[in-house]
């Protein structure tokens, strides 16, 4: 069934299999690649068959007749014209078919921007994308597996099968009256979310809320099953000398807060300490010495809106779909939201996400301040991005369902090696606009797709342009994203959405490293270990 077997690492190294199946296996031999040339590759495997089956993200079979991906926490699963279904015997990598080679299986290991992470640079704080450091260390020998009888896939959810609603909120605007009206509000409509706090009171805002403050309130929360997670550890930037005293000495709390979520561009960050000149070994010790496992990539999948929801759905994150959601928006606030989405997720590039911010910068001092030079700051930075943003539009017929460069692969979560110390890290999904990302025909096409967020959410947001915030008033929530969020709270109620916290997703998706499938005496496909990771059989 197998015409030809190639591993190409990223490095440059290959190696050619020609080998006969075995038992309704095909056993793949990296004896001969050094583990630096295992940290990026990929494995191109062609049939003598045509696929002629995908098993999609939302568990449901799908024609060959466009790209599809499949990554670590999809069905891995395709269907060759000879009837014969084919996967893997393990849950690691990304699968990719195109319409155009029928008979190619492509099984990528860490391609470009499939486990992307934020790194400011220079004195600007460039926001520069680089791949996670994953040397693949295989619990068992990868291989291909074949039945003419059935296939085997895993569920992402604890309720089996269903979609996931996770909620990671930043605390940038909490105050302590804030976030009591945040916990009752979530504990009537029976929603848990991660919480993100600042540890130590030193703020631009004297009202903000902080475990040093209100240690009492976010006890509560910890009662009512949220998770906390730290925010960093200020809202406010104190000198480098006190921040990194800060880092390195403070004491957590509790022994089970994992998660860390960067704040701003505090210099002790997962995405800043190497431009602060903080040694790989010196930081990744002082997280594990303080039990932090889980890091934030800093990067949004793309903006949750109407028709815009699912993380593991890539058709999701193109121009086209968020255009779509924001129909009813005034002309110019959808051109100023399509351009930060061009700039931001379509492009995704440093240099032009940088003269976004001197050009937004430069505007507001030379308008608002009357500061004559920033003029000619603003002219220079708005014509280079003038250009790129045109070319979208003029092209749009062939830029318009494009899916964005990091969210193609729909990264959800992997692990990250800093020296020998290894992490998880997650991606969000920006929502800010409640209105729109839980009305009720998203939350029916999340649980449609069985499909996964974890939001990026700022629960007390106060300012007024953003138009869907929860708080309509500092003490009143608004009525529809209030009803929306009873909805959503009723459907995890009957058991169609699962909501875990952060963590409780975490460990939950973490089973899917150790799962392994083998092929039986009787040619069916089988679960050889388990791990208590939910699964049924697919023919």
């Amino acid at each position: 069934m197998i015409e030809s077997i190639v591993i190409q690492s990223k490095l440059g190294k290959k190696k050619s299999f020609q080998e006969e199946i075995t038992l309704n296996t095909f056993s793949f031999d990296f004896t001969d690649f050094a583990p630096s040339e295992l940290q990026s590759f990929d494995v191109k495997i062609v049939f003598k068959e045509s696929i002629i089956l995908f098993r999609n993200n939302d568990y449901k079979w799908v024609s060959c007749d466009k790209e599809r991906i499949a990554n670590e926490f999809c069905p891995k699963i395709i269907k060759l014209d000879n009837g014969f279904f084919v996967q893997p015997n393990i849950n690691y990598g990304i699968w990719e078919i195109n319409p155009t080679h029928p008979k190619i299986l492509y099984w990528r290991f860490n391609p470009e921007n499939s486990n992307p992470i934020t790194q400011y640079i220079g004195k600007e704080n460039a926001k520069k994308i680089i791949q996670a450091n994953n040397f693949y260390d295989f619990y068992v020998s990868p291989r291909l597996l074949f039945s003419n009888q059935n296939a085997i896939e895993f569920s992402r959810s604890k309720i089996p099968f269903t979609a996931i609603a996770t909620f990671t909120d930043h605390c940038d605007y909490d105050t302590l009256e804030s976030i009591q009206l945040q916990r009752k509000f979530f504990k009537s409509n029976n929603i848990k979310v991660t919480k993100g706090f600042f540890l130590n009171h030193f703020s631009k805002r004297e009202d903000n809320a902080s475990f040093e403050n209100d240690s009492e309130e976010l006890l509560q929360w910890r009662n009512d099953g949220h998770e906390l997670a730290y925010h960093s550890l200020s809202q406010s930037l104190k000198p480098i000398d006190a921040s990194l005293a800060d880092f390195f000495n403070f004491q957590p709390p509790f022994d089970d807060l994992i998660t860390w979520i960067d704040h701003g561009y505090q210099p002790y960050n997962f995405t800043l300490y190497q431009n602060s000149n903080i040694e790989g070994k010196d930081f990744s010790t002082n997280l594990k010495n303080k039990n932090i496992n889980i890091l934030w990539n800093y990067i949004d999948s793309g903006t949750a809106t109407r028709g815009v929801i699912n993380q593991l759905n890539r058709n999701d994150f193109t121009l086209s779909s968020f255009y779509k959601g924001i129909q009813n928006h005034p002309f110019k606030d959808k051109l100023a939201m399509m351009i930060k989405n061009i700039l931001f997720h379509f492009y995704a590039d440093k240099e032009l996400i940088l003269k976004y911010g001197k050009t937004a910068g430069s505007f507001k001092r030379f308008f608002y301040q009357r500061k004559v030079k920033a003029l000619f700051t603003f002219i220079n930075c708005f014509f280079s991005l003038l250009f790129p943003i045109l070319k979208v539009f003029i092209f749009w017929k062939s830029n318009k369902n494009k899916p964005y460069k990091l969210a193609n692969y729909t990264p959800l979560l992997f692990k990250h090696k800093i020296l020998d110390k290894e992490f998880y890290v997650f991606q969000t999904l920006e929502m800010v606009d409640f209105k729109k990302a839980l009305q009720k025909e998203n939350i029916l096409k999340l649980i449609d797709e069985k499909g996964v967020f974890i939001a990026h959410t700022y629960f007390a947001v106060p300012m007024k342009f953003h138009t869907g915030r929860i708080f309509k008033k500092p003490n009143q929530v608004d009525d529809e994203v209030a009803q929306n969020f009873a909805n959503l709270g009723e459907m995890i109620a009957k058991n169609e959405i699962w909501n875990p916290t952060l963590v409780e997703l975490v460990d939950y998706l973490s089973k899917f490293e150790r799962t392994v499938l083998d092929v039986d005496s009787e040619g069916k496909i089988v679960v050889s270990n388990s791990i208590n990771l939910i699964h049924r059989i697919v023919n």
